[in-house]
C-alpha cells in the first residue's frame, strides 16, 4: 500500500506546493526529489512519482512561480525593489530546493531534474554537498541564449541581442508572448514537438500545463525566466557537485543537443552514465516513463 499527500511549505513568505508518495508505514531513509522544467509543475511527474515510491520516499515540488506555488512579480536587474517582487534565477530556485531538502526531507536525497530543473538540481546539490546522494539530469537545459554562449563570430545575433533584451523586458511584450502561448492549441503544438513520438500527449498533459497558466500572476514567472540572460550553465556546476551524476537524454530532443550531452559525459568525471532513449524528445520521463523509471532505479541502486 502507498500513501500520497500534497502540502504547502512556507519559504521566504511564499507558499511552495509539494507532494510525497511513499510506502505506507515505511521507515525508508532513501529519498528522491523531482524538479520540473519551465512551464511545468510537480504533476508532470505523473508517470514517475508513484513508481519511484517503490524504491524510496518520492517527493515532487513546484518551483516558485510555477504550478501551485506562489507567483511573485518578476524583478529585473534594472528595476527598483517593489514589495512582493523577486528576481527569478537559478540561485533562487537552487536555494529553494536546498532549503526544502534541509527543512522538510531532512535526510540525504537524490535530485532529479528535467530541462531547467536539471540546472536547479545541480545548484541545489552544490549547496547540499554530502546530503545529496546523486543527481539525475533528464535533458538538462543547455541554455543556448545565455550571454556566455554567444559566439563572437555570430555578428547578426550580436547586433540583435540588445534589441531582443530591450523588447522582452517590457511587460506589454512579455505578456503578449505569454498570452499567445498559454492556450490549449498552442500547448498541444509545442508538446508534439517536445514529444516526437506523440506518446502520452493527451488531455491530462495539456491540462497540467494549461491550468497553472491561467492563474493571475503566471505571466510574471514567464517574464522573469525569459529575461535570464546571464546565469549558471550546467558545465560550470558539474565540478562543484560532490555527488555522482546520471544523464538521461532523448535522442530526438529538438532543443537540447545530444552531442553536447556526450561532450559533458566525456569531459566531467563525476558523470557516471549517459543513457539515451532513442525515440524520445525533451521529456522522456513522461514520453517513455517505463524506460526512464528503470534507468533511474538502476542508477540509484548502483550509487545508494
Amino acid at each position: 500500500m502507498f500513501s500520497k499527500k500534497s502540502e504547502n511549505w512556507k519559504w521566504k513568505n511564499w507558499d511552495i506546493s509539494w507532494s510525497l508518495s511513499k510506502k505506507s508505514q515505511s521507515s525508508n531513509k532513501l529519498n528522491i526529489l523531482l524538479i520540473h522544467g519551465f512551464g511545468a509543475s510537480k504533476k508532470h511527474w505523473r508517470h514517475n512519482q508513484d513508481f519511484l515510491a517503490n524504491l524510496s520516499n518520492c517527493y515532487s515540488i513546484d518551483l516558485l512561480g510555477f504550478g501551485e506555488s506562489s507567483q511573485p512579480n518578476a524583478l529585473l536587474d534594472y528595476e527598483s525593489y517593489q514589495k512582493d517582487s523577486i528576481k527569478y534565477s537559478f540561485d533562487l530556485w537552487g536555494n529553494q530546493i536546498a532549503t526544502f531538502c534541509s527543512e522538510v526531507i531532512k535526510d540525504p536525497v537524490y535530485l532529479i531534474g528535467n530541462s531547467i530543473g536539471g540546472v536547479v538540481a545541480l545548484k541545489a546539490a552544490q549547496t547540499l554537498k554530502n546530503n545529496c546522494k546523486g543527481v539525475i539530469l533528464i535533458d538538462c537545459a543547455q541554455r543556448a541564449m545565455d550571454d556566455k554562449q554567444l559566439k563572437k563570430e555570430n555578428i547578426l545575433m550580436n547586433l540583435l541581442r540588445p534589441v531582443i533584451k530591450t523588447l522582452v523586458r517590457q511587460r506589454i511584450i512579455s505578456n503578449t508572448l505569454f498570452q499567445r502561448a498559454a492556450n490549449p492549441k498552442v500547448i498541444r503544438q509545442i508538446l508534439l514537438k517536445a514529444y516526437p513520438s506523440g506518446k502520452n500527449v493527451d488531455e491530462e498533459l495539456i491540462e497540467i500545463l494549461y491550468k497553472p497558466s491561467q492563474r493571475k500572476n503566471s505571466k510574471e514567472a514567464f517574464r522573469g525566466f525569459i529575461n535570464i540572460f546571464d546565469d549558471h550553465l550546467a558545465p560550470s556546476l558539474f565540478n562543484k557537485v560532490e555527488a555522482k551524476i546520471q544523464l538521461i537524454w532523448g535522442g530526438r530532443d529538438p532543443w537540447e543537443s545530444l552531442e553536447e550531452a556526450k561532450n559533458w559525459k566525456n569531459k566531467f568525471k563525476n558523470i557516471e552514465r549517459l543513457d539515451i532513449i532513442d525515440d524520445a524528445g525533451h521529456c522522456p520521463h513522461d514520453e517513455f516513463p517505463e524506460i526512464t523509471n528503470n534507468l533511474i532505479c538502476k542508477f540509484v541502486q548502483e550509487t545508494k
